[in-house]
Protein backbone atom coordinates (compact mmCIF):
# COMPACT_ATOMS: atom_id res chain seq x y z
CA UNK A 1 0.00 0.00 0.00
CA UNK A 2 1.49 2.87 -1.10
CA UNK A 3 1.19 6.37 0.78
CA UNK A 4 -0.08 10.22 -0.72
CA UNK A 5 2.44 11.17 -3.36
CA UNK A 6 4.70 13.80 -2.82
CA UNK A 7 2.51 16.20 -4.99
CA UNK A 8 -0.38 15.44 -3.31
CA UNK A 9 1.20 16.05 0.22
CA UNK A 10 2.24 19.55 -0.91
CA UNK A 11 -1.17 20.38 -2.69
CA UNK A 12 -3.10 19.48 1.12
CA UNK A 13 -0.08 22.08 2.65
CA UNK A 14 -0.88 24.96 -0.25
CA UNK A 15 -4.82 24.31 0.95
CA UNK A 16 -4.07 24.30 4.26
CA UNK A 17 -2.30 27.53 4.50
CA UNK A 18 -5.00 29.06 2.20
CA UNK A 19 -7.26 27.84 5.08
CA UNK A 20 -4.79 29.91 7.62
CA UNK A 21 -4.83 32.95 6.33
CA UNK A 22 -8.69 33.55 5.78
CA UNK A 23 -8.74 32.72 9.33
CA UNK A 24 -5.84 35.04 10.48
CA UNK A 25 -7.21 38.03 8.25
CA UNK A 26 -10.91 36.84 9.99
CA UNK A 27 -8.66 37.04 13.20
CA UNK A 28 -7.09 40.78 12.26
CA UNK A 29 -10.79 42.10 12.13
CA UNK A 30 -11.63 41.06 15.42
CA UNK A 31 -8.64 42.34 17.02
CA UNK A 32 -9.16 45.97 14.77
CA UNK A 33 -12.83 45.57 17.13
CA UNK A 34 -11.52 44.73 20.15
CA UNK A 35 -8.24 46.76 20.28
CA UNK A 36 -9.01 49.99 22.80
CA UNK A 37 -12.31 49.33 23.31
CA UNK A 38 -13.91 51.63 25.69
CA UNK A 39 -10.95 54.20 24.53
CA UNK A 40 -12.61 55.07 21.44
CA UNK A 41 -14.78 58.12 22.67
CA UNK A 42 -12.17 60.28 23.68
CA UNK A 43 -10.55 60.10 20.03
CA UNK A 44 -11.42 61.92 17.04
CA UNK A 45 -12.72 59.43 14.48
CA UNK A 46 -10.85 59.80 11.62
CA UNK A 47 -13.27 61.02 7.91
CA UNK A 48 -12.51 59.69 4.90
CA UNK A 49 -9.89 62.40 3.85
CA UNK A 50 -7.67 61.72 6.63
CA UNK A 51 -3.86 60.11 6.61
CA UNK A 52 -5.79 56.98 8.35
CA UNK A 53 -8.08 56.31 6.33
CA UNK A 54 -5.91 56.87 2.57
CA UNK A 55 -3.01 54.37 4.45
CA UNK A 56 -5.38 51.82 5.65
CA UNK A 57 -7.29 51.75 1.90
CA UNK A 58 -3.67 51.98 0.27
CA UNK A 59 -1.76 49.68 2.31
CA UNK A 60 -4.67 46.90 1.99
CA UNK A 61 -3.97 46.76 -1.95
CA UNK A 62 -0.39 46.97 -1.16
CA UNK A 63 -0.01 44.07 1.62
CA UNK A 64 -3.11 41.76 -0.76
CA UNK A 65 -0.09 42.07 -3.40
CA UNK A 66 2.87 40.91 -1.28
CA UNK A 67 0.50 38.47 0.38
CA UNK A 68 -0.08 36.96 -2.73
CA UNK A 69 3.43 37.03 -3.78
CA UNK A 70 4.23 35.12 -0.36
CA UNK A 71 2.01 32.27 -0.84
CA UNK A 72 2.98 32.05 -4.64
CA UNK A 73 7.30 31.69 -3.25
CA UNK A 74 6.06 29.61 -0.30
CA UNK A 75 4.29 27.05 -2.32
CA UNK A 76 7.24 26.14 -4.42
CA UNK A 77 10.61 27.21 -3.04
CA UNK A 78 12.78 24.25 -1.69
CA UNK A 79 14.92 26.71 0.58
CA UNK A 80 13.76 26.48 4.34
CA UNK A 81 14.79 29.84 5.31
CA UNK A 82 12.89 31.45 2.60
CA UNK A 83 10.03 29.60 3.27
CA UNK A 84 9.59 30.19 6.68
CA UNK A 85 10.39 34.17 6.00
CA UNK A 86 7.44 33.69 2.86
CA UNK A 87 5.01 32.27 5.42
CA UNK A 88 6.04 35.28 8.13
CA UNK A 89 5.44 37.83 5.44
CA UNK A 90 1.64 36.24 4.51
CA UNK A 91 0.32 36.06 7.47
CA UNK A 92 1.44 38.88 9.65
CA UNK A 93 0.39 41.07 6.45
CA UNK A 94 -3.29 39.21 6.36
CA UNK A 95 -3.56 40.06 10.00
CA UNK A 96 -2.64 43.52 9.17
CA UNK A 97 -4.52 43.85 6.08
CA UNK A 98 -7.69 42.68 8.14
CA UNK A 99 -7.63 45.07 10.86
CA UNK A 100 -7.20 48.14 8.60
CA UNK A 101 -10.48 46.65 7.02
CA UNK A 102 -12.11 46.60 10.39
CA UNK A 103 -10.96 50.07 11.11
CA UNK A 104 -12.68 51.62 8.25
CA UNK A 105 -15.74 49.90 9.14
CA UNK A 106 -15.69 51.42 12.54
CA UNK A 107 -15.21 54.48 10.87
CA UNK A 108 -18.04 54.56 9.34
CA UNK A 109 -15.55 54.81 5.91
CA UNK A 110 -15.87 53.08 2.44
CA UNK A 111 -12.81 50.98 1.31
CA UNK A 112 -11.98 52.93 -1.68
CA UNK A 113 -11.73 56.89 -2.03
CA UNK A 114 -9.82 59.73 -3.84
CA UNK A 115 -6.63 58.88 -5.72
CA UNK A 116 -4.20 56.66 -4.28
CA UNK A 117 -1.06 58.22 -2.07
CA UNK A 118 -3.20 61.35 -2.39
CA UNK A 119 -3.71 61.30 1.61
CA UNK A 120 0.35 62.03 1.48
CA UNK A 121 0.28 65.45 -0.67
CA UNK A 122 0.25 67.70 2.09
CA UNK A 123 3.76 69.38 1.61
CA UNK A 124 5.11 67.24 4.61
CA UNK A 125 7.94 65.93 2.16
CA UNK A 126 6.47 62.68 1.88
CA UNK A 127 4.46 63.42 -1.59
CA UNK A 128 5.43 61.91 -4.45
CA UNK A 129 5.50 64.16 -7.72
CA UNK A 130 5.13 67.37 -5.51
CA UNK A 131 2.60 68.49 -3.66
CA UNK A 132 1.42 71.05 -6.18
CA UNK A 133 1.18 68.45 -9.26
CA UNK A 134 -1.77 66.34 -10.37
CA UNK A 135 -2.91 63.08 -8.46
CA UNK A 136 -1.03 60.08 -9.49
CA UNK A 137 -2.98 57.33 -11.68
CA UNK A 138 -3.29 54.05 -9.98
CA UNK A 139 -0.46 52.04 -11.92
CA UNK A 140 1.67 55.29 -11.36
CA UNK A 141 0.84 55.11 -7.42
CA UNK A 142 1.68 51.04 -7.48
CA UNK A 143 5.03 51.78 -8.96
CA UNK A 144 6.15 54.35 -6.64
CA UNK A 145 4.49 52.15 -3.60
CA UNK A 146 7.40 49.44 -5.23
CA UNK A 147 4.53 46.79 -6.37
CA UNK A 148 4.93 44.68 -8.81
CA UNK A 149 3.41 45.40 -11.99
CA UNK A 150 1.46 42.03 -13.77
CA UNK A 151 4.17 41.10 -15.93
CA UNK A 152 6.11 40.52 -12.91
CA UNK A 153 3.96 38.55 -11.25
CA UNK A 154 3.36 36.45 -14.22
CA UNK A 155 7.04 35.95 -14.36
CA UNK A 156 7.24 35.36 -10.65
CA UNK A 157 4.64 32.55 -11.45
CA UNK A 158 6.09 30.96 -14.75
CA UNK A 159 9.79 30.84 -12.51
CA UNK A 160 10.99 28.13 -10.75
CA UNK A 161 14.28 26.48 -8.78
CA UNK A 162 16.31 29.51 -7.24
CA UNK A 163 15.60 31.72 -10.02
CA UNK A 164 12.14 31.67 -8.83
CA UNK A 165 13.42 32.54 -5.26
CA UNK A 166 15.83 35.20 -6.09
CA UNK A 167 12.90 36.80 -8.35
CA UNK A 168 10.86 36.82 -5.23
CA UNK A 169 13.67 38.38 -3.26
CA UNK A 170 13.93 41.27 -5.63
CA UNK A 171 10.33 42.07 -6.18
CA UNK A 172 9.70 42.05 -1.98
CA UNK A 173 12.34 44.05 -0.69
CA UNK A 174 11.68 46.68 -3.27
CA UNK A 175 7.64 46.19 -2.51
CA UNK A 176 8.73 46.80 1.12
CA UNK A 177 10.69 49.69 0.41
CA UNK A 178 7.65 51.50 -1.20
CA UNK A 179 5.84 50.62 2.59
CA UNK A 180 8.17 52.05 4.67
CA UNK A 181 7.94 55.58 3.67
CA UNK A 182 3.98 55.19 3.58
CA UNK A 183 4.57 53.72 7.25
CA UNK A 184 6.15 57.07 7.97
CA UNK A 185 4.08 59.37 6.75
CA UNK A 186 0.95 58.04 8.59
CA UNK A 187 3.70 58.05 11.39
CA UNK A 188 4.52 62.01 10.83
CA UNK A 189 0.53 62.62 9.97
CA UNK A 190 -1.55 60.72 11.79
CA UNK A 191 -3.01 60.72 15.20
CA UNK A 192 -5.52 58.11 15.64
CA UNK A 193 -3.28 55.77 18.19
CA UNK A 194 -3.92 52.23 16.93
CA UNK A 195 -3.20 52.85 13.27
CA UNK A 196 -0.09 54.86 14.64
CA UNK A 197 0.83 51.84 16.36
CA UNK A 198 0.37 49.79 13.80
CA UNK A 199 2.38 51.85 11.20
CA UNK A 200 5.80 51.82 13.62
CA UNK A 201 5.04 47.94 13.63
CA UNK A 202 5.19 47.52 10.26
CA UNK A 203 8.09 50.10 9.94
CA UNK A 204 10.53 48.07 12.25
CA UNK A 205 8.84 44.78 10.64
CA UNK A 206 9.72 45.35 7.35
CA UNK A 207 12.71 46.69 7.73
CA UNK A 208 14.15 43.50 9.66
CA UNK A 209 12.58 41.67 6.68
CA UNK A 210 14.24 43.57 4.41
CA UNK A 211 18.13 42.83 5.74
CA UNK A 212 16.68 39.46 6.25
CA UNK A 213 15.88 39.12 2.32
CA UNK A 214 19.27 40.49 1.14
CA UNK A 215 21.30 37.82 3.22
CA UNK A 216 19.31 35.27 2.03
CA UNK A 217 19.92 37.07 -1.96
CA UNK A 218 23.93 36.85 -0.91
CA UNK A 219 23.57 33.19 0.18
CA UNK A 220 22.02 32.40 -2.85
CA UNK A 221 23.91 34.46 -5.13
CA UNK A 222 21.24 36.43 -6.71
CA UNK A 223 22.04 38.77 -9.26
CA UNK A 224 20.91 42.60 -9.18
Amino acid sequence: MTGPTPSAGRTQRWIVIAVALVLIGALGFAVGRFTMFGTQAAVTTPGTSSPEAGFSRDMQAHHAQAIEMAMEIYRKTEDEELRALSYDIATSQAAQRGEMFDWLVRWGLPQAGGPMMQWMDTGSGHEHGGASSEPLTDAQAREAMGMASADEIAALQAATGTAADCQFLTLMIRHHEGAIPMADALLELGSDPRALEVAQAMKTGQTAEIDAMRSIQQRLGCSG
